[in-house]
């Protein structure tokens, strides 16, 4: 696997880690560009699967959440692939081109995901691959990526554009506000020949183009209520906690595992935990480290998942927790420089789920029954 956005670490400010390229020297002007779809980010934490066969859209509509077996060439979607509890084990974003089906995941799952798929290949006509080395990972905006030159094998562009906060086919939102913040989010991601990232690089050298670190494209993510597999799953994750029943679950499709989870969580059931946005206490100047705990009080309620500074929002997190804890609580959030304060905003209500209209018998409609 190559290594991630090298092309881009010899730029004047670059600061990289074994991700790839975390800024260019001011991650707040960054985000700013990249909302406004005056710059691009490189993704190094991303990688790509290549999933080419007759049989690949069937096949991985018969292994995950979504339906995918019409999926029309061009169109982007999301996959969750789950255990047979229904909890999070894999995810990833979703492009076919007519020959391939492209699958943009999260680095440090890719490995993972890939040794699965091959496990589940039997005698079907499907041959997946890494493909990190062949194509690399561009995000930015629809108009920002316009300046990209795609990688198009089939002669489709290859360009996913994130379906979020939009509730696809068969899927089902939790969150009940609006407008959802996510609205406010254009993005997409290209996916670009090594050739062209160097192009890309020397077009920044040059300043001809404008660049923005994973630092900025996090904190758009994080301001959207976007759930990531890398962030904000942990072994017991349930779609329905993070409201990604929305873009990657389709409830009426065939069966696949995990599937009685999702159906009977949705239907007769209440996520046991929920996914909330928390506005920090800034005065500190101080973020959580991910997996930090919230309590109200000393009763420790959930743990920090996502945290960023926003250019406009300022100190925010996302946060997953229990069901029970109250909704108009005023929230502590621990860091190394002791405890801070968190407003919440509810994205999964406590309610959540429970969505079937069960029929109740009567107490006289039983009695008749047991006769």
């Amino acid at each position: 696997m190559s290594a991630p956005a090298a092309a881009f670490a010899d730029l004047p400010g670059a600061v990289m880690d074994d991700s790839g390229l975390q800024h260019v020297g001011n991650p707040l002007v960054e985000q700013r560009a990249l909302a406004a779809g005056e710059a691009i980010a490189p993704l190094g934490d991303r990688a790509v699967l290549a999933v080419p066969g007759e049989d690949r859209l069937s096949w991985l509509d018969s292994l995950t959440s979504q339906a995918l077996a019409g999926l029309a060439p061009g169109v982007s979607t999301e996959l969750l692939v789950l255990d047979p509890q229904g909890h999070v084990e894999h995810a990833a974003s979703v492009l076919d081109d007519g020959e391939t089906t492209w699958l943009i995941v999260d680095r440090p799952d890719a490995e993972a995901l890939l040794t699965w798929l091959r496990r589940m290949r039997f005698r079907l006509r499907v041959d997946p691959r890494d493909a990190s080395d062949e194509l690399r990972v561009i995000g930015g905006t629809a108009a920002a990526l316009g300046k990209v030159h795609a990688a198009a094998p089939a002669g489709v562009a290859l360009v996913w554009t994130d379906p979020w906060p939009d509730v696809s086919p068969g899927g089902h939102a939790y969150a009940a506000v609006d407008p959802h913040p996510g609205v406010q989010r254009d993005w997409a991601e290209a996916l670009v020949t090594p050739d062209e990232e160097r192009r890309l690089s020397a077009a920044a050298a040059a300043g001809e183009l404008s660049l923005a670190g994973l630092v900025a494209a996090d904190a758009l993510r994080v301001a959207a209520w976007r759930p990531r597999w890398s962030a904000d799953v942990d072994e017991r994750a349930l779609p329905h906690e993070l409201d990604w029943l929305r873009t990657a679950v389709h409830l009426s499709k065939g069966c696949y595992r995990g599937q009685e989870t999702v159906a009977k969580v949705h239907n007769l059931g209440h996520p046991p935990r929920r996914l909330v946005a928390l506005q920090l206490d800034g005065s500190a100047s101080v973020l959580p480290a991910p997996g930090a705990a919230v309590r109200v009080g000393e009763d420790v309620v959930g743990a920090v998942t996502s945290t960023a500074l926003h250019f406009e929002d300022g100190p925010i997190a996302l946060a997953v927790l229990r069901r029970s804890a109250p909704v108009d609580a005023t929230l502590l959030v621990d860091t190394e420089d002791g405890p801070i304060t968190a407003a919440q905003e509810v994205i999964v209500p406590p309610d959540a789920g429970a969505t079937a209209n069960v029929p109740r018998l009567t107490r006289l409609s039983r009695r008749a029954s047991a006769k």
